[in-house]
């Protein structure tokens, strides 16, 4: 495995790449995501300092459970990897308070789990990891996810939920409007926000082209 990605932490990488991800064929949360959000806490952390071991840890583990987007345990699942991730560091002797900061970290990073990040490196993972979900990365990831829950691509009688209510579990451009288009103004940090409006816009852009090839003006 290519620990280059993870520079300059690659011995603590190597130790902890193989907690990292449970068996599954998830691609929108797999070793290619968790380069990504380790290349944002890079970016993030050079303006915003933090702790690069406690980031580095929350970054590898914090998929570690694999919970799929339409399962009813989704909500728990950042919860259930910060506890699996506690017991993973509690073995490699770990300080308690390092691994509480761990923790913290990882379940306050899921959108879904509403969790207030309260320390600055549970910010910038939660940045780092909603900057995935942005930009033409977001557009990419969504598209996937709908295709392996089967969802359409939009619904053709409405595309703009004009006479219905969005559901993103049966249309995947109305995830846009459930979620991806709010993203950007929950980030915690000065260049977390910075950068997610400028992949906010690229979202925008994403929305008014797709409209226009499917003939709404």
């Amino acid at each position: 495995m290519n620990l280059e990605f993870f520079t300059p932490m690659e011995a603590l990488a190597a130790e902890l790449l193989p907690h990292a991800l449970e068996p599954s064929d998830d691609g929108a949360h797999d070793l290619a995501h968790l380069q990504r959000v380790w290349h944002n806490v890079r970016t993030l952390h050079e303006e915003e300092g933090g702790d690069l071991e406690v980031l580095l840890a929350a970054v590898l583990l914090h998929d570690c459970v694999a919970i799929e987007k339409n399962s009813p345990l989704r909500s728990q699942a950042s919860r259930l990897a910060a506890d699996k991730a506690s017991s993973v560091l509690t073995e490699l002797n770990w300080p308690s308070a390092k691994i509480a900061e761990v923790a913290h970290a990882i379940e306050a990073h899921s959108f879904s789990a509403n969790i207030t990040p309260l320390t600055l490196e549970a910010k910038v993972v939660q940045d780092a990891d909603r900057l995935d979900s942005l930009g033409m990365l977001g557009v990419a990831r969504t598209f996937y996810v709908a295709g392996r829950m089967g969802s359409a691509l939009y619904d053709p009688r409405d595309p703009e939920a004009k006479h219905r209510e969005y559901d993103d579990t049966r249309f995947c451009l109305d995830h846009f409007q459930t979620k991806l288009l709010h993203l950007a103004d929950g980030f915690q940090t000065a260049a977390g926000q910075r950068l997610a409006q400028i992949r906010h816009q690229r979202l925008k852009g994403f929305m008014e082209q797709f409209k226009e090839e499917i003939g709404i003006v």
